[in-house]
């Protein structure tokens, strides 16, 4: 896919490497390397990830399904409604349940991020 082709070797441009020393980290051939950057060697799934894995990006931005890069290492914004006890108790747990001013933060926090997700 050209799309892919094109990521790929935008990727590694903007990380100023060569195709010798992209090769030799995700362990394989600079041929290889050479024929998916210019479209012309279908990238195999476990190749793809270790592209993914390596800069930090989905295997949907390298695919050009999608213009967003978040790999695995970034995180989604979570779903925050009112009644969202799992961010209740983590915000119970950041804060020192002895402080009077605990009580008053996180009440704080959780109003804050409630009202942030409308």
């Amino acid at each position: 896919m050209q799309a892919t082709a094109e990521r790929l070797f935008e990727l590694r441009k903007s990380f100023k490497m060569t195709q010798t020393r992209l090769a030799e980290m995700l362990g394989i051939s600079q041929s290889a390397l050479n024929r998916f950057e210019h479209d012309q060697q279908i990238i195999s799934d476990e190749i793809l990830m270790k592209y993914a894995d390596f800069f930090n990006v989905s295997s949907d931005y390298l695919l050009g399904r999608t213009d967003k890069s978040e790999g695995k290492l970034f995180s989604g914004c979570p779903n925050i409604g009112e009644d969202n006890e799992e961010l209740r108790k983590f915000i119970e747990m950041c804060f020192d349940p002895k402080s009077k001013m605990s009580v008053k933060l996180k009440d704080t926090l959780y109003q804050m991020m409630i009202e942030g997700d409308k």
